[in-house]
C-alpha cells in the first residue's frame, strides 16, 4: 500500500481494495520503524489518526464519494492543529498546543483527510535544509548523510520514503521546490493568496504561501485541490474562482511557449543539472511545446532583496514570543525585561536569531530607507520582469536549485552560501507567482529538479505541464533504496 500515489490511494479506497483504517494502520508502523532514521516526524498522532480512518471508513460506507476521503497525509508543523502541539520546530513553541486548527487544516479534514501527525521542518520555515529544528535535523532518504533541503524537509523526507503519499507544505523563498528537487518529488507553490495562510505560523507574511507536496503532479492537484479556496478570516486570501485541477492534466501542450532565462545558465549552476534542464527542454519539445531564450535582468539583486524584505518581516511577526501569553518562558525572571531577553535568547535557535538581528536592523531608524525601501522597489522590478517576460511567454522553466543535495553541516559555518541556493526560487515568492518543481532525473544517485513558473493563478497550467511530462518519463516513481 505505501507503493501507491495519492492518486492511486483515492482509486484503491472508492475500489473499496482497502480501508482507511487499514492504510493508516500500515504507515503508521512504517513511520514507527523507518522514521528514526529520517527524523521527519516531530509528532506522530496514531490515535488521532486511526479515529479519523475509522470515520472516513463510515462515510464511505454512507455513500460518501470524496476524492481525499481516507487519504493519509501529514502537515508541517506550522500549520496549527486543535489539541496537537504545534511547535514551528522551536524550543519556543515546544509546549504550545494549539486551541483551533488553520484553514488548511480545517478544509483537509472536512474533506475526509487522515492525518498521521506533524512534520519536521528548520525552525519558524527559516533555512534552507531542514537543520536548524530544535528536535535535530531532517536526513535525505536518497542518502541519510545529506540534507532533504528546507524548510519543508520534514515533509519531503516523509513523502520520498513512503512514509506517507503526500503532505502540506509550505513555501517562502523556495520551501517547497527546492526540497521536492532534492528529494525526487512533485510541489507546487500556489499564486500568493491561493492558500489560506489563516493559522499557518508566519515567517514573512508577504511571501509565506502554503502549497503540498506529493510524488506527481496529479497527487499535487488533488491535495491542492482540497487545500485552496477564499477564506474570509485571512486578509490576504483572494476571492478568485479555483481552476479544476484534475481536469486540466489531460489538456495537450501543442502550442505552449516556454521561455528560458539566460541569468539561470551562468556560473553557480552545476554543469551537469543544466544537462538534466536541456533533457527535459527536449521532451516538453516532443510534446509540442515551442522553447524561446528571455531575460529575467533584476533576478540578480533577488537574494540580498529578499533576505532584507522576510528577515524585516520575520522580525516583527516573531516579536510576539515573549514568554508571557503562550510559550516557554525562562525560570525566575527578575523582571519583565529580563523575562523577554531570557525567554527569546533561550527559546529561539541561531539562524532564527541571527535573521531577527538583520531584519532589526534593515527596519530600525536611518536604515529603513538604504535597505527595506531599497528591496521593496528591487521586488517590484522583479515583478515587471516577469510582467513583461509573461507577454512573450505561458511558462518559464529553469533549474530549481543549483546544486545537488549537500552534506549535513556542510553549509552551517557559512551561512550565505546556503542562502544562495534558493537563487532560483526566491524571485517567485517576491513577484508572488506560482512555481513547481518536478523530479527530472539523477546525478550520482540524488534527484535533480525542473522549476516552471506560471502568471498569477495559472496553477492548473503548470500541474497539466508537470503531469504531461510524467507520462513520459518514470523518475517520479523511483524510490529511495531501503524505503
Amino acid at each position: 500500500m505505501h507503493e501507491l500515489t495519492l492518486a492511486e490511494i483515492a482509486r484503491a479506497l472508492a475500489g473499496k481494495r482497502f480501508s482507511a483504517e487499514e492504510l493508516a494502520t500500515t504507515l503508521l508502523e512504517r513511520i514507527r520503524q523507518l522514521d528514526p532514521q529520517l527524523n521527519s516526524f516531530i509528532t506522530v498522532t496514531a490515535d488521532q489518526a486511526l479515529e479519523q480512518a475509522r470515520a472516513a471508513d463510515t462515510r464511505r460506507a454512507a455513500g460518501d464519494t470524496g476524492v481525499l476521503l481516507g487519504a493519509p497525509i501529514a502537515h508541517k508543523d506550522l500549520f496549527c492543529t486543535k489539541g496537537v502541539r504545534t511547535s514551528c520546530a522551536s524550543k519556543i513553541l515546544d509546549n504550545f498546543v494549539s486551541p483551533y486548527d488553520a484553514t488548511v487544516v480545517e478544509k483537509l479534514a472536512a474533506a475526509g483527510t487522515v492525518s498521521l501527525g506533524k512534520l519536521n521542518m528548520d525552525e519558524f520555515a527559516m533555512g534552507s535544509a531542514s537543520e536548524s529544528s530544535y528536535y535535530g535535523a531532517v536526513k535525505n532518504p536518497w542518502d541519510i548523510s545529506r540534507v532533504p533541503g528546507g524548510s519543508s524537509g520534514g515533509s519531503a523526507a516523509a513523502v520520498a520514503a513512503r512514509l506517507i503519499p503526500a503532505a502540506t507544505a509550505t513555501d517562502t523563498g523556495g520551501s517547497i521546490r527546492q526540497p521536492a528537487a532534492l528529494t525526487g518529488l512533485t510541489g507546487i507553490k500556489p499564486t500568493y493568496g491561493r492558500v489560506s495562510r489563516w493559522g499557518m505560523i508566519a515567517y514573512a507574511s508577504s511571501l509565506d504561501q502554503g502549497g503540498p507536496l506529493a510524488r506527481t503532479a496529479e497527487d499535487c492537484a488533488l491535495l491542492l485541490g482540497g487545500m485552496a479556496g477564499f477564506d474570509t478570516k485571512d486578509s490576504t486570501s483572494i476571492d478568485q474562482p479555483l481552476d479544476d485541477y484534475l481536469a486540466a492534466l489531460a489538456k495537450p501542450l501543442t502550442g505552449l511557449r516556454i521561455g528560458l532565462p539566460q541569468e539561470y545558465f551562468g556560473a553557480g549552476l552545476d554543469n551537469r543539472i543544466a544537462d538534466k534542464v536541456m533533457a527535459v527542454v527536449e521532451e516538453l519539445k516532443k510534446l509540442g511545446a515551442t522553447i524561446k531564450e528571455i531575460s529575467l535582468p533584476n533576478m540578480q539583486h533577488a537574494i540580498p532583496a529578499y533576505y532584507v524584505i522576510a528577515p524585516a518581516e520575520a522580525s516583527s511577526n516573531l516579536s510576539r514570543f515573549d514568554g508571557v501569553r503562550f510559550g516557554y518562558r525562562c525560570e525566575n525572571p527578575t523582571d519583565l525585561t529580563d523575562l523577554y531577553k531570557r525567554s527569546r535568547a533561550e527559546g529561539f535557535g541561531a539562524e532564527v536569531k541571527r535573521r531577527i538581528m538583520v531584519g532589526t536592523y534593515a527596519l530600525s531608524a536611518g536604515y529603513y530607507d538604504a535597505y527595506y525601501l531599497k528591496a521593496q522597489k528591487i521586488r517590484r522590478l522583479i515583478k515587471d520582469d516577469f510582467s513583461a517576460a509573461f507577454k512573450d511567454v505561458d511558462l518559464i522553466l529553469g533549474p530549481t536549485t543549483p546544486n545537488l543535495a549537500w552534506k549535513l553541516g556542510e553549509k552551517n559555518a557559512d551561512p550565505v552560501s546556503a542562502y544562495l541556493e534558493d537563487i532560483y526560487t526566491i524571485t517567485a515568492n517576491l513577484a508572488g507567482i506560482p512555481g513547481l518543481s518536478m523530479p527530472a532525473g539523477f546525478i550520482d544517485g540524488l534527484p535533480v529538479g525542473v522549476q516552471l513558473l506560471a502568471p498569477y493563478f495559472q496553477e492548473a497550467r503548470l500541474l497539466n505541464v508537470a503531469h504531461q511530462y510524467q507520462q513520459v518519463t518514470d523518475w517520479h516513481r523511483q524510490a529511495p533504496n531501503g524505503f
